[in-house]
Protein backbone atom coordinates (compact mmCIF):
# COMPACT_ATOMS: atom_id res chain seq x y z
CA UNK A 1 0.00 0.00 0.00
CA UNK A 2 2.80 2.31 0.08
CA UNK A 3 3.58 2.27 -3.39
CA UNK A 4 0.13 0.20 -5.18
CA UNK A 5 1.08 2.04 -8.48
CA UNK A 6 4.22 0.08 -9.06
CA UNK A 7 4.53 -3.12 -10.68
CA UNK A 8 5.58 -5.47 -8.25
CA UNK A 9 9.01 -5.40 -9.57
CA UNK A 10 9.60 -1.92 -9.57
CA UNK A 11 8.26 -1.81 -6.10
CA UNK A 12 10.82 -4.24 -4.73
CA UNK A 13 13.78 -2.28 -6.57
CA UNK A 14 12.46 0.27 -4.71
CA UNK A 15 12.90 -1.68 -1.53
CA UNK A 16 16.21 -2.50 -2.66
CA UNK A 17 17.49 0.65 -3.45
CA UNK A 18 16.94 2.41 -0.06
CA UNK A 19 17.80 -0.28 1.98
CA UNK A 20 14.81 -2.18 3.32
CA UNK A 21 15.42 -6.06 3.11
CA UNK A 22 11.67 -7.06 4.06
CA UNK A 23 8.73 -5.98 2.01
CA UNK A 24 5.37 -7.26 2.36
CA UNK A 25 2.78 -7.58 -0.57
CA UNK A 26 -0.80 -7.20 -0.84
CA UNK A 27 -3.58 -9.79 -2.96
CA UNK A 28 -6.54 -6.61 -2.84
CA UNK A 29 -4.62 -3.98 -4.83
CA UNK A 30 -7.41 -3.30 -8.09
CA UNK A 31 -5.23 -4.04 -11.38
CA UNK A 32 -1.92 -5.18 -9.70
CA UNK A 33 -2.72 -7.76 -7.11
CA UNK A 34 -0.05 -10.89 -6.22
CA UNK A 35 -2.73 -13.06 -7.78
CA UNK A 36 -3.49 -11.21 -11.13
CA UNK A 37 -1.84 -13.70 -13.07
CA UNK A 38 1.33 -13.23 -11.42
CA UNK A 39 2.58 -17.28 -10.40
CA UNK A 40 3.96 -17.71 -6.96
CA UNK A 41 7.55 -18.45 -8.45
CA UNK A 42 7.42 -15.15 -10.22
CA UNK A 43 7.08 -13.88 -7.36
CA UNK A 44 9.95 -15.91 -5.41
CA UNK A 45 12.27 -15.09 -8.52
CA UNK A 46 11.33 -11.38 -8.31
CA UNK A 47 12.55 -11.10 -4.92
CA UNK A 48 15.50 -13.35 -4.92
CA UNK A 49 16.85 -10.93 -8.23
CA UNK A 50 16.67 -7.45 -6.05
CA UNK A 51 17.62 -9.69 -2.51
CA UNK A 52 14.27 -8.73 -0.78
CA UNK A 53 12.78 -10.99 1.40
CA UNK A 54 8.75 -11.52 1.63
CA UNK A 55 7.48 -10.84 5.43
CA UNK A 56 4.12 -12.07 4.16
CA UNK A 57 1.40 -11.29 2.51
CA UNK A 58 -1.85 -9.22 3.35
CA UNK A 59 -5.14 -10.89 3.54
CA UNK A 60 -7.10 -13.62 4.01
CA UNK A 61 -9.87 -11.60 4.82
CA UNK A 62 -12.92 -12.40 6.91
CA UNK A 63 -10.79 -15.26 8.36
CA UNK A 64 -13.25 -15.14 11.41
CA UNK A 65 -16.47 -16.10 9.17
CA UNK A 66 -15.63 -19.45 8.80
CA UNK A 67 -16.66 -21.83 5.90
CA UNK A 68 -16.19 -24.15 3.19
CA UNK A 69 -15.45 -20.90 0.89
CA UNK A 70 -12.84 -19.51 3.43
CA UNK A 71 -11.01 -22.71 3.45
CA UNK A 72 -10.44 -22.89 0.21
CA UNK A 73 -9.37 -19.23 0.16
CA UNK A 74 -6.93 -19.57 2.92
CA UNK A 75 -5.31 -22.97 1.42
CA UNK A 76 -4.54 -20.97 -1.90
CA UNK A 77 -3.19 -18.08 -0.31
CA UNK A 78 -1.40 -20.36 2.08
CA UNK A 79 0.05 -22.19 -1.33
CA UNK A 80 0.52 -19.29 -2.77
CA UNK A 81 2.76 -17.83 0.14
CA UNK A 82 5.06 -21.07 0.37
CA UNK A 83 5.36 -21.04 -3.15
CA UNK A 84 6.27 -17.44 -3.27
CA UNK A 85 8.91 -17.10 -0.19
CA UNK A 86 6.88 -15.55 2.09
CA UNK A 87 6.87 -16.42 5.68
CA UNK A 88 2.97 -15.29 6.76
CA UNK A 89 -0.24 -14.43 6.28
CA UNK A 90 -2.38 -11.67 7.14
CA UNK A 91 -5.58 -13.39 8.82
CA UNK A 92 -8.29 -10.01 8.93
CA UNK A 93 -11.27 -9.94 10.86
CA UNK A 94 -14.27 -9.73 9.49
CA UNK A 95 -15.75 -6.03 9.60
CA UNK A 96 -19.63 -6.39 8.44
CA UNK A 97 -20.79 -4.97 11.57
CA UNK A 98 -22.29 -8.07 12.42
CA UNK A 99 -23.44 -7.56 16.62
CA UNK A 100 -21.72 -10.31 18.44
CA UNK A 101 -21.01 -10.57 22.02
CA UNK A 102 -17.75 -11.23 23.31
CA UNK A 103 -17.95 -15.05 23.96
CA UNK A 104 -19.45 -15.31 20.25
CA UNK A 105 -16.43 -13.61 18.89
CA UNK A 106 -14.22 -15.60 20.59
CA UNK A 107 -16.11 -18.90 19.75
CA UNK A 108 -16.17 -17.64 15.98
CA UNK A 109 -12.81 -16.82 16.25
CA UNK A 110 -11.42 -20.43 17.49
CA UNK A 111 -13.40 -22.23 15.26
CA UNK A 112 -11.47 -20.36 12.67
CA UNK A 113 -8.25 -20.52 14.12
CA UNK A 114 -8.64 -24.64 14.56
CA UNK A 115 -9.65 -24.56 10.58
CA UNK A 116 -6.91 -22.35 9.50
CA UNK A 117 -4.25 -24.25 11.74
CA UNK A 118 -3.30 -27.79 9.55
CA UNK A 119 -3.20 -25.44 6.56
CA UNK A 120 -0.66 -22.85 7.76
CA UNK A 121 1.25 -25.92 9.07
CA UNK A 122 1.31 -27.82 6.27
CA UNK A 123 2.55 -24.83 3.96
CA UNK A 124 4.89 -24.12 6.90
CA UNK A 125 3.16 -20.33 7.07
CA UNK A 126 2.39 -18.78 10.53
CA UNK A 127 -0.89 -16.70 10.86
CA UNK A 128 -0.88 -13.10 11.42
CA UNK A 129 -4.32 -12.14 13.54
CA UNK A 130 -5.50 -8.52 12.79
CA UNK A 131 -8.13 -7.38 14.53
CA UNK A 132 -9.84 -3.64 13.52
CA UNK A 133 -10.52 -0.97 15.35
CA UNK A 134 -14.01 -0.09 13.63
CA UNK A 135 -16.79 -0.37 15.33
CA UNK A 136 -18.41 -2.31 13.28
CA UNK A 137 -15.48 -5.14 13.43
CA UNK A 138 -16.19 -8.58 14.79
CA UNK A 139 -12.83 -8.55 16.27
CA UNK A 140 -11.62 -5.70 17.76
CA UNK A 141 -9.93 -6.53 21.14
CA UNK A 142 -6.65 -8.45 20.65
CA UNK A 143 -7.22 -10.00 23.90
CA UNK A 144 -9.99 -11.93 22.27
CA UNK A 145 -8.01 -12.80 19.61
CA UNK A 146 -5.15 -13.99 22.68
CA UNK A 147 -7.86 -16.18 23.94
CA UNK A 148 -8.83 -17.43 20.86
CA UNK A 149 -5.32 -18.37 19.59
CA UNK A 150 -5.23 -20.35 23.30
CA UNK A 151 -8.70 -21.97 23.00
CA UNK A 152 -7.08 -23.31 19.28
CA UNK A 153 -4.02 -24.19 20.84
CA UNK A 154 -2.40 -22.17 18.44
CA UNK A 155 0.55 -20.29 19.76
CA UNK A 156 3.49 -22.14 18.02
CA UNK A 157 1.46 -21.16 14.59
CA UNK A 158 -0.62 -17.95 15.54
CA UNK A 159 0.53 -14.61 16.09
CA UNK A 160 -0.52 -10.97 16.46
CA UNK A 161 -0.69 -8.16 13.78
CA UNK A 162 -0.58 -4.52 15.55
CA UNK A 163 -1.88 -2.15 13.76
CA UNK A 164 -1.05 1.69 15.59
CA UNK A 165 -4.48 2.70 13.74
CA UNK A 166 -6.23 -0.35 14.54
CA UNK A 167 -4.95 0.27 18.26
CA UNK A 168 -5.78 3.61 18.68
CA UNK A 169 -9.13 3.37 17.16
CA UNK A 170 -9.74 0.49 19.82
CA UNK A 171 -8.60 2.17 22.27
CA UNK A 172 -7.18 -1.09 24.06
CA UNK A 173 -4.77 -0.29 26.43
CA UNK A 174 -2.89 -3.88 26.38
CA UNK A 175 0.12 -4.56 23.54
CA UNK A 176 1.03 -8.29 23.92
CA UNK A 177 4.49 -7.47 22.54
CA UNK A 178 5.11 -11.51 23.28
CA UNK A 179 2.64 -12.79 20.75
CA UNK A 180 3.13 -10.14 18.36
CA UNK A 181 4.70 -11.38 14.64
CA UNK A 182 4.15 -8.16 12.68
CA UNK A 183 3.20 -4.28 12.75
CA UNK A 184 1.60 -1.97 10.40
CA UNK A 185 2.27 1.60 10.86
CA UNK A 186 0.75 4.38 9.64
CA UNK A 187 -0.22 8.32 10.75
CA UNK A 188 -3.50 10.40 10.88
CA UNK A 189 -2.77 14.09 10.91
CA UNK A 190 -6.08 15.98 10.12
CA UNK A 191 -6.91 17.22 13.28
CA UNK A 192 -11.04 17.44 12.69
CA UNK A 193 -11.72 14.72 12.90
CA UNK A 194 -12.96 12.61 15.41
CA UNK A 195 -11.34 8.86 16.27
CA UNK A 196 -14.54 7.46 15.55
CA UNK A 197 -14.70 8.63 12.07
CA UNK A 198 -11.56 7.81 11.30
CA UNK A 199 -11.15 5.83 7.81
CA UNK A 200 -8.34 3.78 5.87
CA UNK A 201 -8.53 7.13 3.74
CA UNK A 202 -7.24 9.31 6.32
CA UNK A 203 -3.91 6.67 6.63
CA UNK A 204 -0.74 8.60 6.01
CA UNK A 205 3.13 7.85 6.20
CA UNK A 206 4.14 8.39 9.70
CA UNK A 207 5.53 12.30 10.17
CA UNK A 208 5.53 15.04 12.95
CA UNK A 209 1.62 15.65 13.32
CA UNK A 210 0.79 12.14 13.74
CA UNK A 211 -2.17 11.70 16.22
CA UNK A 212 -1.76 8.21 16.84
CA UNK A 213 1.36 8.02 18.74
CA UNK A 214 2.74 5.39 16.40
CA UNK A 215 5.80 6.12 18.07
CA UNK A 216 5.04 5.55 21.52
CA UNK A 217 3.05 2.46 20.37
CA UNK A 218 6.45 1.02 18.76
CA UNK A 219 8.22 2.45 21.99
CA UNK A 220 6.40 0.32 24.06
CA UNK A 221 6.40 -2.81 21.68
CA UNK A 222 9.97 -2.73 21.33
CA UNK A 223 10.31 -2.34 25.76
CA UNK A 224 7.91 -4.93 25.87
CA UNK A 225 9.89 -7.33 23.55
CA UNK A 226 8.84 -7.35 20.35
CA UNK A 227 11.90 -7.34 17.65
CA UNK A 228 10.12 -7.83 14.54
CA UNK A 229 9.36 -6.08 11.25
CA UNK A 230 7.48 -2.31 10.84
CA UNK A 231 5.40 -2.39 7.65
CA UNK A 232 4.02 0.47 6.21
CA UNK A 233 0.09 0.73 5.70
CA UNK A 234 -0.90 3.96 4.09
CA UNK A 235 -4.07 3.98 2.24
CA UNK A 236 -4.76 7.91 1.57
CA UNK A 237 -5.53 8.46 -2.11
CA UNK A 238 -2.59 11.14 -1.85
CA UNK A 239 -0.01 8.40 -1.59
CA UNK A 240 -1.45 6.92 -4.99
CA UNK A 241 0.31 10.27 -6.48
CA UNK A 242 3.62 10.78 -5.49
CA UNK A 243 5.98 11.80 -7.64
CA UNK A 244 8.84 10.28 -5.62
CA UNK A 245 7.55 7.57 -3.51
CA UNK A 246 10.86 5.87 -2.28
CA UNK A 247 11.63 10.06 -0.63
CA UNK A 248 8.32 9.51 1.10
CA UNK A 249 9.24 6.65 2.74
CA UNK A 250 13.15 7.59 3.50
CA UNK A 251 11.34 10.91 5.07
CA UNK A 252 9.41 8.71 6.99
CA UNK A 253 11.53 5.99 8.11
CA UNK A 254 14.10 8.67 9.27
CA UNK A 255 11.63 10.80 11.34
CA UNK A 256 10.59 7.19 13.19
CA UNK A 257 13.92 6.44 13.73
CA UNK A 258 14.59 9.57 15.04
CA UNK A 259 11.75 9.61 17.19
CA UNK A 260 12.31 6.15 18.55
CA UNK A 261 16.01 7.02 19.62
CA UNK A 262 14.76 10.24 21.28
CA UNK A 263 12.27 8.47 23.16
CA UNK A 264 15.20 5.79 24.35
CA UNK A 265 17.34 8.66 25.43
Amino acid sequence: MTAPQLTLAAFFALAARIGVPQVEIRNDIAGNAILDGLPASSVRQLALDTDVSIISINALQQFNIWSEVRAAEAEELAAYCAGSGARALVLVADNSGQAFDSATRIAKATEALIGLAPILRKHGITGLVECLGFESCTLRSKREAVAAIDAAGGREVFRLTHDTFHHHLAGEPELFPELTGLVHISGVEDPDIAVRDMRDSHRLLVGPRDRLDTIGQIAALRRGGYSGPLSFEPFAEDLRHLADPAGAVEESMAYIKDGLKARAA
